[in-house]
């Protein structure tokens, strides 16, 4: 299947199982032309809803309770499928990107909808089922300014995706600490993913920018006028997952000073 196909696909879907198709094989023949969509279509249950203060997680206290736990892998979940919807987004609105980025952009929207789906089976097992709580917009909302694709790379893989570097461990550790095994597992699974998919933002930022910018003024260069550099981290700071990465140390001691 074309990437363009499978991107259109995604994006037009209106069952969760269709969102979650993965073709054996991905081409990228035929890029076409530039195509913008404002929103995906979804199914009912799915439906993107307006976030309220409200809506927060439990705090890491309340995971001892199970359905606190099933609330928080639903919202992970939810920002999953945005992504896998956002990186379909990035794939017809940059039809003249290299081919290595649109490849890469495909692998990592492969891995997110396989995290869909291992969040679910973890929902399943706690009681709840994908759906049943609200899902938010978030990362729809900052389309308008994901154009280019150091602009989609600098807010997706190096912003959202580097905070995931803290939220993951930070949130597995704390499942740990109350026996679930399992959800914390698939929390580890989760942050090695993400340490790749911030690897490789990292490594089309450094190909791409001015000889004469740093990684870390190149990439706030190409956040939206509201998003701050600390949107990239969490409440803990984990440096090493960031070295894993391949973040510079002047990127790393600046973000963690924000």
């Amino acid at each position: 299947m074309e990437l363009r196909e499978f991107a259109t696909h995604i994006l037009s879907a209106d069952t969760l199982k269709e969102k979650l198709f993965t073709p054996d094989v991905l081409t990228d023949d035929h890029p076409g032309p530039v195509v913008l969509w404002k929103e995906p279509s979804r199914p009912l249950n799915l439906r993107l809803q307006k976030y309220s203060r409200k809506d927060r997680l439990p705090s890491l206290a309340d995971h001892k309770d199970p359905d606190k736990r099933a609330i928080c892998l639903h919202r992970f979940a939810g920002h999953e499928l945005l992504a896998v919807e956002i990186m379909a987004y990035a794939l017809l609105a940059f039809p003249e990107a290299p081919t290595a980025f649109r490849r890469g952009v495909a692998y990592t929207l492969c891995e997110e909808q396989e995290h869909v789906r291992l969040y679910m089976q973890q929902m399943q097992r706690l009681g709840i089922a994908f759906g049943d709580l609200p899902l938010y917009r978030h990362f729809w909302a900052y389309v308008p300014y994901l154009t280019t694709p150091l602009h989609y790379l600098s807010v997706m893989s190096l912003t959202f995706e580097m905070a995931n570097l803290d939220f993951a461990p930070l949130y597995g550790a704390s499942f740990a600490k109350y026996g679930d095994t399992e959800s914390a597992a698939l929390m580890e699974r989760i942050l090695r993913d993400e340490i790749g998919h911030v690897a490789l933002g990292r490594r089309f930022l450094e190909e791409w920018k001015k000889p004469e910018a740093s990684d870390w003024e190149t990439w706030k260069a190409h956040l939206p006028p509201r998003m701050v550099p600390s949107r990239a981290k969490g409440w803990e700071f984990f440096e090493e997952n960031r070295k894993r990465a391949g973040i510079s140390s002047e990127w790393i001691e600046k973000l963690k000073n924000s």
